[in-house]
């Protein structure tokens, strides 16, 4: 047994395995804070106040939360193994898609929306997870996988179909598990033994070593660092998404998380979680701050009118919020006739804000592609 917990002999005879039991946090003895995670520290923390003082001037700072929401939707369902691209999610019929790995994705955005109305009412808990986990798999891939509950039976983590003697890690038995579960959740709701950047670095592996769902503990898990720096008051909007930086140190990711169990340094994985949130949060600053001049200088391109109701500059803030649009639904969202949307997107077009992605006569699509090259970068 290290710090982190210990493995458990299950079964007898020939079907004997050993599922790990996480010890409680915090960890005993305590962390070693060194000056390099110190230092860390105190630059997650500087990188986190200036990207929340940054959407707070920012006036159309919704449209960006919307996109980012998707961005970050998508990157954490491809850490899963989910395979689609940011222009399949943004695509007019993505709602109606009947590719599984985009409804996926669809389904993260609105489980991330959901989390974040409530935890207006609920603290980061466990019921609050079952509510975000139902979200998350309701309608989809892993429906069978009982949506908005905790597992009954042992799941385990390695290649795809291999069997529990082949399994890369067994998370702990139902019965350690319950109980993992009930400390984890006092721990994230009592105490202030670390900062809190430390205490989420420390929560977030302690969940994905419980890894509680039949599925989708990885994306949960990741959530759960936005939803606990918002209720810490760290970020009044939810503005940084981690799994960029996750996804592009994926193997580093697992094997830090792996290190803790094996050996029981805490310490290695919270400086790379550290790393991890600093490189977010000046990700998400870049994006806004080239978001931001895209907006007004392509406001500056729209013709000028004093007529109260401009249907041209109208469609351009929707494109804000929904990058590649046919004008169907564009008409149909603006609440403006068909040759009215027609207009404004064939204007926008002229002056070089809009391109056509089809060669169709009908049913015509159209992206903004300056802003989706953007959001593009690392998806």
């Amino acid at each position: 047994m290290n710090r982190a917990g210990e493995w458990i002999n299950n079964l007898n005879g020939e079907e004997v395995y050993k599922s790990f039991r996480p010890a409680p946090l915090p960890p005993c003895p305590e962390l070693n804070i060194d000056n390099d995670m110190i230092n860390k520290l105190v630059e997650a923390n500087r990188n986190l106040v200036s990207l929340d003082t940054a959407s707070k001037l920012i006036p159309n700072v919704e449209l960006f939360i919307s996109m980012y929401v998707r961005k970050e939707a998508l990157i954490s369902s491809q850490i899963e193994g989910t395979q689609c691209t940011l222009d399949d999610v943004l695509d007019p019929d993505a709602d109606s898609n009947k590719n599984l790995d985009i409804r996926d994705v669809i389904n993260y955005v609105k489980a991330c929306s959901y989390a974040i109305e409530r935890l207006k009412s609920l603290p980061l808990c466990n019921r609050l997870l079952r509510e975000i986990h139902k979200e998350l798999l309701s309608g989809v891939r892993g429906n069978e996988k009982n949506p908005g509950e905790f597992r009954r039976s042992q799941n385990w983590i390695g290649a795809s179909n291999c069997s529990l003697n082949e399994a890369r890690y067994i998370p702990p038995n139902v019965d350690d598990m319950t109980t993992a579960l009930s400390d984890l959740e006092k721990y994230m709701n009592e105490g202030d033994d670390y900062d809190p950047l430390i205490r989420i670095a420390m929560i977030h592996y302690q969940f994905e070593t419980i890894h509680p769902f039949l599925d989708g503990n990885g994306r949960i898990g990741r959530l759960m660092i936005l939803l606990y720096l918002m209720e810490q008051g760290y970020l009044a909007k939810p503005i940084i998404y981690i799994s960029y930086f996750l996804k592009k140190n994926q193997t580093e990711y697992y094997d830090r998380m792996s290190e803790v169990r094996k050996s029981g340094n805490y310490e290695q994985w919270v400086r790379f979680f550290l790393e991890a949130v600093s490189a977010a949060a000046k990700d998400s600053l870049m994006t806004i701050e080239k978001l931001s001049e895209l907006h007004d200088k392509n406001l500056a391109k729209l013709p000028k009118t004093t007529r109260k109701n401009d249907n041209t500059r109208k469609v351009f803030e929707y494109l804000e919020k929904y990058p590649i649009i046919d004008i169907k639904r564009t008409a149909v969202a603006l609440d403006i006739s068909f040759n009215t949307a027609s207009t404004a997107v064939n204007k926008l077009v002229q002056i070089g804000i809009l391109k056509e992605t089809t060669n169709a006569s009908r049913n015509r699509v159209f992206s903004y592609e300056e802003y989706l090259n953007i959001l593009r970068r690392d998806t």
